[in-house]
């Protein structure tokens, strides 16, 4: 291929030229086949060209592609938010449109900050998140994000942040201690973090539901959810769940925050909204942070020029209705077990593997050197990234990350196939994966 002026994420090579994508596969323009297992970003959750999604996007093309959101709504826009609202959260009014995952976290901060501004509390200005989380790429996102390579460069021009523990119970559950005790102390780390902060000075604690790219899936103990609810609503605190990755039917249910038994107070949604059909993402937000503004300024002082463009709800409201149509959550359910069935089979006496970790359709593999210590590769193997490029020599897409541990040391492989995977699909995910594992390790 002739020279690149396409800005690449890596200016040392340009990548394949994708050329088609049908259900779980993507192909190049050399006609090589790939499996895409990771969704992309965990996005693909219908994979890859739809005709219900293609069709809808068509007739909203004839129709209408753009209005902006200062002079005009859309039927469309009105619709998804019908429709995520009726199956949101307990309390949960309404969804603000954005384009993507970075910028809702920064519309939510900004709501947070706006609303306890409306009810007379412009103290609060700070936000506590978790180590290891990652939130988005926005200086406000990855301010409150805690990965650390991520933010090392731009540190001087992030805002403060109070960063606390993830959970993290592979790496971080004292020997002895029940997952239930050990989310009582992240609970209670939480609760002495906000009291030496100032509780008046405290705006939200933003979380990921359950953990993403940073740390490969972090699946939260039983009552963990809980107790950190009970934490800032004791602090009057607002809750900020992420759940841009893992939400929207990833983990087995709509929300994953449905499975902790808990509501929060601003939910961020993006890639499995619109299943990259549309770059499409949603702040989803309490009745109460709306009737504030409503009843004060009158108005969120923020605002893009895509908000709520109306073939990206087309997108995804048809992605959101097929899901709901087909019956997808329930297979993403039933299908979970099988999928931990062969990554269990495959991995769960592997002498490199030391944590298989998941709920639904969104999976970890964490690997380590040394099974028993839990020793991680020496970060200068760039093991994560020898994976990522044996799976992509056998045609299969996962999403690999170094790091794991403490934002250097650790690797670990994050799955995250289409719904729509079939069992045969889910069985040469995990063969093409193990090969390329033991491929990348015995490069040394």
């Amino acid at each position: 291929m002739s020279a690149t002026h396409v800005f690449h994420r890596s200016l040392l090579s340009t990548p394949p030229v994708a050329v088609k994508g049908e259900g779980v596969w993507l192909e190049d323009a050399s006609g090589k086949r790939y499996i895409d297992a990771s969704g992309g970003a965990a996005v693909s959750c219908l994979g890859h060209g739809h005709p219900d999604v293609l069709e809808a996007m068509h007739r909203q093309l004839d129709a209408l592609a753009y209005a902006h959101t200062s002079f005009f709504t859309t039927e469309v826009a009105e619709q998804l938010a019908d429709q995520l609202v009726r199956t949101a959260p307990a309390g949960m009014s309404h969804a603000y449109f954005v384009s993507g995952g970075s910028e809702a976290v920064e519309a939510a901060l900004k709501m947070a900050r706006q609303y306890y501004l409306e009810i007379g509390q412009p103290e609060r200005s700070h936000f506590i998140a978790r180590r290891q989380s990652y939130h988005g790429n926005t200086l406000g996102a990855l301010a409150v994000g805690g990965n650390a390579w991520r933010r090392k460069q731009f540190a001087p021009l992030l805002v403060d942040v109070t960063h606390v523990s993830p959970c993290y119970p592979y790496r971080d559950m004292h020997p002895g201690e029940t997952p239930e005790a050990y989310g009582q102390r992240l609970a209670q780390e939480l609760d002495e973090t906000i009291q030496r902060v100032g509780p008046n000075k405290v705006l939200a604690f933003v979380a990921e539901t359950v953990g993403g790219a940073t740390a490969g899936v972090l699946v939260p103990v039983p009552g963990y959810f809980k107790a950190v609810r009970e934490v800032c609503d004791k602090h009057g605190v607002l809750l900020i769940l992420d759940e841009v990755m893992c939400g929207m039917g990833r983990t087995g249910t709509l929300h994953a925050c449905e499975q902790d038994g808990v509501a929060p107070d601003l939910m961020t949604i993006a890639k499995g909204l619109g299943g990259g059909y549309q770059p499409i993402g949603a702040v989803l937000a309490q009745q109460k942070i709306v009737e504030a503004m409503s009843k004060g300024s009158g108005f969120f002082q923020h605002g893009h020029t895509y908000l709520g463009h109306a073939v990206a709800c087309a997108a995804a409201l048809t992605v959101q209705q097929v899901i709901e149509r087909d019956g997808l959550l329930s297979k993403v359910q039933r299908d979970a077990a099988r999928i931990e069935a062969l990554l269990q089979d495959r991995f769960g006496n592997h002498p490199h593997v030391g944590d298989i970790r998941g709920r639904g359709f969104f999976w970890g593999v964490e690997l380590v050197q040394d099974r028993a210590s839990k020793a991680p590769f020496d970060p200068a193997r760039r093991l994560h990234a020898k994976v990522k490029s044996a799976a992509f020599a056998r045609g299969l897409l996962v999403y690999p990350m170094g790091g794991t541990v403490d934002g250097q040391y650790g690797d670990h492989i994050l799955l995250a196939p289409p719904f729509i995977t079939s069992e045969d699909e889910l069985t040469q995910i995990v063969a093409r994966l193990a090969d390329a594992v033991d491929a990348a390790i015995a490069q040394g």
